[in-house]
C-alpha cells in the first residue's frame, strides 16, 4: 500500500470527523417511546432520521449566501412556472374541444367525454401546492355557444413562504351565447404564505357566467391560526371590454392581529366571493335574495355593474362548502340546464 502524504491524511481525517458529526446529530424519532430506558447509542443508526438542517450545517461548514444570508429569500429556491390555457366552442353535438395548452405543474382534464361532448374541465397541480414565488396562470374562453363548467382537483394550498409571493392568474372569457362556470375548489392559505391572485374576466352581451373563489385562512384540521402572512385577491370584470367591476381584498402581516374585530371577519375563517353575469338579473337577484338567509351561513348579496356579487363567510371551511353546494343547486335549477351547478369534482 503506498504511504498518505500529509495533505491526503488531513482530507482523510476530514471525512472521518465528518461522519462522525452526522451520526452524533442524528434523531432517533422513529423509535416508539415503548422501548423505555435505551439510549440513543444502542439503536441501529440505519433507521436514525438526520435533520435538513444538520446536513447543512455539516455539508457546507463556512456557509453560504443562499441559506446562511441574513435575508434569506424564495428567490434562491426551485420556483415552478406553470400554465393552462382551454378554448371551447358550441357545436351541433355539443362543446368541443378547439385548444388546450398546459405546462408543468398545471394539467388539465376532460373526465367522462370519452369523444361525446365536453361538460366539465377539471384543473390538477401536479406539484401538490404553491410555495412563495411560483407562478400559475390558466385561461379559458368559451366561444359563441359553448357551455362548460371549470373546476379543481382537490383544495390548493398556498404553503409560508420566505419573502415572494405565490401568484395565481386566472383569465376568463367569455364570448356571445356561451356559458362557463368558473368553480374551483378552496384555497387553503398557511400561517405566513404570501399569495397574490387576479382574477380577470370579460363578458360579452349575451353571454353568461357563474364564477366562484374561496379562501380558507389556515389548516383547522392541524389547528392553525393564522397570525401572519400577506395575502391579496383582485378581482377585474369587464362587459364588451369596458370595467364594470373591480374588487381587492388585502390583507398584510400587521392586519393579522386585529381580523378579530367584529368590524373585519369577526371569527370568520373561510371567505367566499361569487359573482353572476347573464340575462333577467333583476330576476334572479330576487331570487338569490330568497335563498340566501336559508344556507346556513353569513351571507350578502348585491347588484352592481350589472354583476350580481354574493359574499360568504363562515368560521369553517366545511360549513361554507355545504353552503356553497346548496347554493349551486338551488341556483341550478332556476337558471335550467347548463353549466351552473355542483360540479362531479366536489363529490369524489
Amino acid at each position: 500500500m503506498n504511504s498518505l502524504n500529509v495533505r491526503e491524511m488531513s482530507q482523510l481525517k476530514n471525512m472521518v470527523r465528518l461522519g462522525g458529526n452526522l451520526f452524533q446529530r442524528t434523531r432517533c424519532s422513529y423509535f416508539p417511546k415503548s422501548l423505555g430506558d435505551e439510549t440513543p447509542r444502542s439503536r441501529n443508526r440505519m433507521f436514525d432520521v438526520i435533520s435538513p438542517s444538520d446536513l447543512i450545517d455539516d455539508l457546507c461548514p463556512l456557509g453560504s449566501l443562499e441559506v446562511r444570508g441574513p435575508n434569506p429569500s424564495d428567490n434562491h429556491l426551485q420556483r415552478a412556472d406553470g400554465s393552462g390555457r382551454i378554448v371551447l366552442s358550441g357545436s351541433d353535438n355539443g362543446t368541443r374541444i378547439v385548444d388546450v395548452f398546459q405546462r408543468s405543474p398545471v394539467r388539465i382534464m376532460f373526465p367522462g367525454s370519452g369523444g361525446s361532448a365536453v361538460e366539465e374541465a377539471v384543473l390538477i397541480n401536479t406539484a401538490g401546492g404553491i410555495a412563495g414565488g411560483d407562478r400559475l396562470e390558466c385561461s379559458v374562453t368559451a366561444l359563441a355557444n359553448a357551455s362548460i363548467t371549470v373546476t379543481s382537483q382537490a383544495a390548493e394550498k398556498i404553503y409560508r413562504a420566505l419573502s415572494e409571493p405565490a401568484r395565481i392568474t386566472t383569465k376568463l372569457k367569455v364570448c356571445g351565447a356561451a356559458k362557463l362556470a368558473w368553480l374551483p375548489q378552496e384555497t387553503i392559505v398557511f400561517n405566513s404564505a404570501r399569495l397574490s391572485r387576479e382574477t380577470e374576466i370579460e363578458v360579452s352581451s349575451g353571454a353568461e357566467l357563474l364564477a366562484l373563489e374561496w379562501l380558507v385562512l389556515g389548516r383547522a384540521a392541524h389547528g392553525e391560526e393564522m397570525v401572519g402572512g400577506h395575502i391579496t385577491d383582485s378581482w377585474r370584470v369587464k362587459q364588451d371590454r369596458r370595467l364594470i367591476w373591480a374588487d381587492s381584498f388585502r390583507v398584510t402581516d400587521e392586519m393579522f392581529p386585529h381580523l378579530h374585530r367584529k368590524a373585519l371577519l369577526s371569527t370568520h375563517k373561510a371567505l367566499g366571493t361569487l359573482i353572476y353575469f347573464g340575462p333577467c338579473l333583476d330576476k334572479r337577484l330576487e331570487f338569490v335574495r330568497d335563498i340566501v338567509p336559508f344556507l346556513g351561513c353569513h351571507c350578502a348579496v348585491t347588484s352592481v355593474g350589472g354583476l350580481i356579487v354574493v359574499r360568504f363567510a363562515t368560521e369553517v371551511s366545511s360549513d361554507l362548502r355545504h353552503a356553497l353546494r346548496s347554493f349551486l343547486a338551488q341556483f341550478s335549477r332556476e337558471l335550467g340546464p347548463g353549466p351552473f351547478r355542483v360540479p362531479k369534482m366536489w363529490s369524489c
